[in-house]
């Protein structure tokens, strides 16, 4: 049994691929609008992904045209010129009215005031809530059941996908044949140790770039959060209130800098860095082991009172999850470049409501929550116009990992831990991914490609094997994606910051859409020609 010969075929309206905050949003948008719908998660879908361990709040503001105007002000000042007031508007009333409709399935809770308090969640309770309003939608889940690849019909629309269950035999491949795919993967945290995104690897950029679609915004990738030392609990919330400290004891200047992760990664390269909460109001104190569990446990087990004393911190790269890049999306139904295929969530570039600054919690939730309606909504509207569904002649269209360019290799004559090892290598140091030069770009990029060579031409995995196999493919895939477009951004904006080019360029106030796997390629919006950079 092969992944050539699926063992399991299935057919529905639309296919959501990825069971995070996006992925639980589009599955019930979708069913809702009179869709059948499967959703296939790479884990258990509630469980996994970044939401999962997090407090996410979101994007909320009243229904007031003074407020509102306020807030997109805000976070168009911040954008650095690349984000839409009009999709900002959209996000704030689609997250006020949907939001409080998950009350059937999540307890929220009141304020002091007695009023229901609605824009911060608990990540476990939240995922449990959407799988709930899935299943009671009608929605079909295939858990443990990650994507490897899409199916294309001949007009280059997309069909489908195939992918494994790899929790029956070795891995018992399945394919689903479907009038509209979205994509809800999640972003590519490069293996960061970011808390819950060891899947996060960014396979739906490789299988929509597979399928024809463009990527945007990568080049906003690399996004660090501050952590306790040791640990991979990157729940910033509490940091708002903290000062820093250096080796010597002295205090790093980060109060009030929306950049003072810069400042933290450039002390944390000459020593140790230490941080107390002692500034945090005492009613937070108070909320953080109920917000934000996991935190309050870690400084617990160490025996900190992180209030009173000084701890040790660590910054850990959250690329483009808390970053900005992903598929470019072409109209607001979210839909990508490919017809019939969708992007949602951290998936999808998130310029357009957080231009060049990262969209944090709040605005990335707020997104995932519109995304997944509008394109759940938009994909059911195209099975009911087209009617169509994946034929027997739509091909699948997943390259690397799968189908290898020349001979497959194996065991000890591939290490797949050495090619990941190659992507943190070059995406995660402070020096090289947070102060961006041109040289360190392109040597850095050059060891990627090596890396791509080796994926190109010889990974292959079936079966469970295949996943770590894409999973790999995707990051190395990702990684070049980042520093094309870092390096044909000649300029410095928003978290992209390059030391031999630290001005802003005004003509660069555009989009940076990339793609390509052997011939890599990047131009901005409004140009007709590409910039093709040769491995």
């Amino acid at each position: 049994m092969t992944q050539r010969e699926p063992a399991r075929e299935l057919s529905t309206d639309v296919l959501v691929v990825g069971g995070g905050l996006a992925g639980g949003w589009a599955a019930t948008a979708a069913a809702r609008a009179g869709a059948s719908v499967i959703l296939v998660d790479k884990g258990y879908f509630g469980t996994s992904g970044v939401t999962a361990t997090a407090g996410p709040g979101h994007w909320w503001v009243p229904p007031d045209p003074a407020q509102r105007k306020a807030a997109i002000e805000e976070r168009l000042a911040r954008a650095f010129g690349l984000a839409d007031p009009e999709w900002m508007e959209r996000i704030l009333e689609m997250t006020w009215r949907t939001l409080p409709t998950l009350s059937p399935y999540y307890a929220f809770p009141k304020d002091h005031k007695g009023e229901t308090y609605y824009r911060g969640l608990r990540g476990p309770e939240y995922l449990r809530a959407l799988r709930q309003q899935a299943e009671a939608s009608g929605v079909h889940i295939l858990d443990q059941s990650p994507a490897l690849q899409l199916l294309l019909h001949r007009d280059g629309s997309v069909a489908g996908a195939t992918g494994v269950e790899r929790q029956v035999g070795s891995g018992r491949p399945w394919l689903v044949r479907a009038a509209a795919v979205i994509l809800a993967t999640g972003g590519c945290a490069f293996r960061s140790r970011l808390l819950g995104s060891h899947t996060n690897t960014g396979d739906g950029y490789l299988m929509g770039v597979e399928a024809g679609a463009k990527l945007s915004g990568m080049e906003f990738s690399n996004y660090h959060t501050v952590a306790p030392a040791h640990t991979s609990q990157t729940r910033s919330a509490s940091f708002a209130f903290a000062d820093f400290f250096d080796a010597r004891g002295e205090q790093l200047p980060t109060a009030g800098r929306p950049d003072y992760t810069r400042v933290l990664a450039k002390a944390l390269l000459q020593g140790p860095v230490y941080a107390t909460l002692a500034r945090t109001p005492r009613d937070l104190q108070e909320a953080v082991p109920h917000i934000q569990p996991a935190l309050a446990l870690t400084f617990r087990r160490q025996g900190i009172d992180p209030y009173t004393q000084r701890f040790e911190v660590t910054l850990h790269g959250e690329g483009t999850v808390r970053g900005v890049g992903g598929l470019r999306v072409a109209d607001e139904a979210c839909q990508t470049d490919v017809v019939g295929l969708f992007a949602a969530g951290d998936a999808a570039s998130r310029e357009l409501i957080a231009g060049a600054t990262s969209g944090g919690g709040n605005q990335n939730s707020a997104w995932a929550l519109s995304s997944g309606l509008w394109s759940g909504k938009a994909a059911a509207d195209r099975a009911r116009q087209t009617g169509r569904r994946a034929s027997d002649a739509a091909r699948p269209v997943g390259g690397a990992g799968l189908r290898p360019a020349k001979a497959a290799k194996t065991g000890a004559e591939l290490d797949s831990n050495a090619l990941v090892q190659a992507v943190k290598d070059e995406l995660l140091p402070y020096d090289k991914v947070m102060f961006r030069h041109g040289d360190r770009l392109r040597q850095s990029l050059s060891r990627l490609n090596q890396a791509w060579t080796e994926v190109r031409d010889h990974l292959h995995g079936e079966g469970s094997a295949a996943v770590q196999a894409r999973e790999t493919a995707a990051l190395v895939a990702s990684a070049r994606w980042s520093y094309v477009a870092a390096s044909v951004r000649t300029e410095s904006r928003g978290m992209h910051q390059r030391e031999d080019r630290p001005e802003t360029d005004s003509r660069l106030e555009r989009r940076l859409l990339v793609g390509g796997f052997d011939r890599l390629w990047a131009r901005f919006e409004g140009d007709a020609q590409r910039t093709w950079v040769q491995p």
